[in-house]
């Protein structure tokens, strides 16, 4: 006959044994919770952050689709560099151009039924400018500084060459503005667009 014999642990020893693992699962379940609930008010603010008026202007600047490039072919302009008094002169491109602004003297001359040089002809009493480096042609808004009045020109011929003077206008342009005398005038002058027909750039496109 076989006699089993078994150790009977005392209850009092149990106390001083580390816990099973199944117990340490309730510490692991927390944690998953807390790192959800760290995730969803992330996710929150960042909503917050791009919907509420004023503090996601920043955002939805960078998620807005960049403009259209430009397709169309360039203007046909007269661009190339010359040499006047053996100066050389170097005209803009379209994107100077149409950023040009500035304030200065504007001379008058009268091209007397000559042509200009894009080989335009310059009738007496017309509307008309030269300036040194704007690309031909180009449209600018010149402005009177004592009258305030302005009107818009086409710029076809080259000039002045005189190094004070930053256009020459047509009488007529002068009359239009409110400059009756022969002489020098205080004008500013901005250009609006430049080129002729469907490929023209204008300031605001």
């Amino acid at each position: 006959m076989v006699i089993e014999c078994y150790s009977a642990t005392p209850k009092s020893s149990l106390k001083n044994q580390p816990a099973a693992p199944l117990l340490h699962l309730s510490g692991f379940y927390a944690n998953i919770w807390a790192v959800k609930r760290l995730n969803h008010t992330a996710i929150l603010l960042l909503a917050a952050a791009i919907l509420l008026p004023g503090t996601g202007c920043s955002w939805r600047k960078r998620f807005q689709s960049a403009p259209a490039a430009d397709t169309r072919p360039e203007p046909k302009l007269k661009r190339n560099s010359y040499t006047v008094n053996g100066h050389r002169y170097h005209p803009m491109n379209i994107e100077q151009a149409l950023q040009y602004r500035e304030v200065g003297e504007a001379s008058l001359y009268e091209g007397a039924n000559t042509r200009g040089a894009l080989g335009e002809k310059l009738p007496y009493g017309g509307m008309y400018a030269a300036h040194r480096t704007l690309p031909l042609p180009s449209t600018v808004r010149i402005t009177s500084i004592s009258t305030g009045k302005s009107c818009l020109v086409r710029v076809n011929d080259r000039g002045p060459f005189h190094r004070r003077r930053i256009i020459d206008i047509s009488p007529a342009v002068a009359r239009a503005i409110g400059f009756h005398q022969w002489g020098v005038h205080q004008v500013e002058i901005e250009t609006v667009s430049v080129g002729d027909g469907p490929n023209q750039r204008r300031k605001e496109d």
